[in-house]
């Protein structure tokens, strides 16, 4: 496995694993994630519907105009190194406490090199207020370098439990801050309390619940392969950044505060939640996969079966928000965002074709091949910024349909990619996508139809009935044979998985 961190001799302090079955792990480690990411989208879209009639979009475009460029440096904050710690076949305690100082420091560096710049990005934008603003971001760094090896260890120990925990609490104690802010008239401050506090009381968190404390570092315990492992992570991380916000970048030069808002709040309503289930859901899968890596055969089903479960759930899902944009941004944001209805679309599509192609990543970390995902990275980032270039001269809808047409060119070349260097199955993975694309046109299609037609009803019956649309087209479509065998053979794994009597180990 390329430079993929290797045994310690000093391997005995880790913490085995207890599972009584590695099937059943990850089904219970999945559902708790799911349960606790629900919680916590629950309390953010309250949040979003609360703050979006509280602040204007100019705060939330200045806002985005500091973290748009200070987020990549949090990259190098983490330097590839909490995964680096999930991955690994074993992890000492002491390795571990060398990993948390890495991060540490690397934290406290990037704190003071963003106070610094900060008169350099308030230029960049011609805003001045950006100054105080980026210097009280900063401080995240320290904070998040500082958890980061807290949060692999829970991960790696799959006490997914404890991590979602972690999440809602954290989520609620800072939507209470900004709302409170806000409510006292603090403007764009009341969003970056909300950043400092949900940072600090998750650090709280994860620390008491890890159950240790850092000793000094250790000179005698290398950790060499583990920064191999991560620069690696940490370049392909940062080119796929740039190549990420390459959208919000170039609009908040080229149109201004206000417009920026209301493309953020259209993106985050999409892809924050998004990413707050794909991501603990990688955590579930890379662990799992990591122990399948050497039977060839299971990992290619768990591959080939993982990308159906996103598609039929996740990415069903995002077909009914689609179809269901203007009712949705009514609800969520309220009358002064009906400019975000269109973006909002395109940008749900984005994100389902962009889950489709997430289970590349599980491989990519769990087989090693860190210099062959940063390769890819380029390629996929190149088509983005080509297509976000183009698209920015037509302004917000422009860009929205620039990023949804991006992962449908990089889509079929990312699983051909991987195919070069790991053995997947590529042929299942492209036909399984094509019908799971389909499958979620349809039921965007009857959405939107209700929606085009329903226009004079309030906006909470149009959305219950775009989700009656949606359930109709779902099960409609089960009807036929193709359909109705993927969903079989996804619930068949789930059931056998949960009565599986496989090792752990």
């Amino acid at each position: 496995m390329s430079d993929a961190p290797g045994e310690d001799p000093d391997a005995s302090d880790a913490e085995p694993d207890r599972s009584p079955g590695l099937g059943r792990q990850a089904i219970r480690g999945a559902a708790v994630t799911l349960a606790g990411q629900g919680a916590k989208i629950l309390i953010q879209i309250v949040s979003v519907m609360v703050l979006a009639r509280l602040l204007a979009p100019e705060a939330y475009g200045l806002l985005v105009m500091v973290t748009v460029v200070i987020g990549v440096t949090d990259i190098f904050r983490d330097f590839g190194l909490s995964s680096a710690a999930i991955q690994a076949p074993t992890l000492s305690r002491s390795e571990q406490v060398n990993l948390f100082w890495v991060n540490t420091a690397l934290g406290a560096i990037l704190t003071a090199v963003a106070w610094l710049a900060a008169p350099l990005l308030a230029g960049l934008y011609d805003r001045s207020e950006l100054i105080p603003l980026t210097q009280a971001m900063a401080f995240m760094f320290l904070i998040n370098g500082i958890a980061t090896q807290y949060r692999a260890d829970l991960t790696r120990r799959m006490l997914f439990q404890r991590l979602a925990l972690t999440e809602v609490i954290s989520t609620f104690v800072s939507v209470l801050v900004a709302v409170a802010l806000a409510v006292a008239g603090a403007g764009v401050w009341a969003l970056v309390a909300q950043q400092l506090s949900q940072v600090v009381v998750s650090l709280v968190l994860v620390m008491s619940m890890a159950g240790w404390l850092p000793t000094w570092y250790r000179r005698d315990t290398p950790i060499k392969h583990f920064l191999r492992f991560g620069w690696r992570l940490a370049v392909s991380q940062l080119v796929n950044y740039v190549g990420n916000n390459m959208d919000t970048l170039l609009l908040g030069l080229r149109v201004g505060a206000a417009p920026l808002g209301i493309y953020n709040r259209s993106y985050q309503l999409i892809m924050r939640p998004l990413g707050q289930i794909r991501g603990p859901l990688n955590n579930v899968a890379i662990p799992v996969l990591s122990k399948l890596q050497n039977e060839d055969e299971r990992f290619r089903d768990f591959v080939a079966r993982g990308q159906m479960a996103l598609g039929y759930t996740l990415v069903a899902g995002l077909a009914f928000v689609a179809g269901t944009a203007g009712p949705v941004v009514n609800l969520a944001l309220g009358d002064g965002w009906r400019e975000s209805t269109n973006v909002l679309r395109l940008l749900a599509v984005a994100g389902g074709v962009t889950t489709l192609s997430s289970v590349a990543y599980w491989v990519y970390v769990t087989k090693g091949l860190m210099a062959h995902l940063l390769n890819y990275t380029f390629i996929s980032v190149a088509i983005r910024v080509t297509c976000v270039v183009i698209g920015v001269q037509f302004g917000l809808l422009g860009v929205a349909a620039a990023m949804a047409v991006a992962p449908m060119i990089a889509w079929p070349l990312s699983f051909w990619w991987l195919s070069r260097k790991a053995s997947i199955p590529v042929r299942r993975l492209w036909l399984g996508g094509v019908r799971i694309m389909a499958f979620c046109a349809v039921i965007m299609a009857a959405c939107m139809a209700v929606e085009a037609t329903t226009t004079h009803l309030p906006d909470l019956l149009r959305l219950a009935l775009g989700l009656i649309a949606a359930v109709a087209a779902y099960f409609g479509l089960l009807l036929v044979p193709i359909y109705r065998r993927d969903v079989s053979d996804v619930l068949s794994a789930v059931r056998g998985t949960m009565r599986g009597r496989e090792s752990a180990s």
